[in-house]
């Protein structure tokens, strides 16, 4: 096998790590009868600018209008995934994962439920960001390392190990 297969095509999705103070918005959903969590996000369209890509994505899945966030986004992690999973061939995804912060009044007008034209519904749950370390999270970024949720983040350490079969799962 070469690196092309199966991975042949990338796709390249935004995802937030959206934050109200300690506490963290995720996606939680069921899967085969066991717990999945997910930061808010979602593929970038053909052309479509990155920045233009996370504010569609947490406006379609949260109702949040990027320009009601207490803070620019911050571009903290990125991860390769190429990972297989039943079905079609898998996509090579590459994560963009931007910290974003909110007030507790725009936090208070999200939507709770998320849609998914393939994976169902979401609830959207908030716990405390270190609390996550114990969450099947996907894309699988170290949350709860951060020293708190607006310490500056390093250069080196935004680009994490790749994701592939031999250290990650689907559910």
């Amino acid at each position: 096998m070469t690196y092309a297969e199966p991975f042949a095509h990338i796709k390249i999705r935004v995802a937030a790590a959206l934050f109200n103070g300690d506490e963290i918005a995720l996606i939680h959903r069921t899967k085969n009868g066991r717990d999945q969590y997910t930061l808010p996000g979602g593929n970038v369209e053909p052309g479509e600018p990155i920045q233009q890509a996370l504010a569609r994505e947490l406006d379609e899945e949260l109702g949040l209008k990027l320009a009601e966030s207490s803070s620019v986004p911050q571009l903290t992690w990125i991860q390769d995934a190429m990972v297989t999973r039943p079905g079609s061939a898998p996509p090579r995804k590459l994560h963009l994962v931007f910290r974003v912060h909110i007030t507790n009044s725009t936090r208070a007008h999200l939507r709770t439920v998320e849609h998914d034209d393939t994976a169902g519904a979401g609830h959207l749950t908030w716990c405390h960001y270190r609390d996550t370390a114990d969450k099947p999270l996907y894309p699988p970024v170290p949350l709860a390392e951060l020293a708190t949720p607006t310490a500056p983040s390093a250069a080196d350490r935004a680009l994490l190990p790749t994701l592939d079969d031999t250290n990650y799962q689907w559910i």
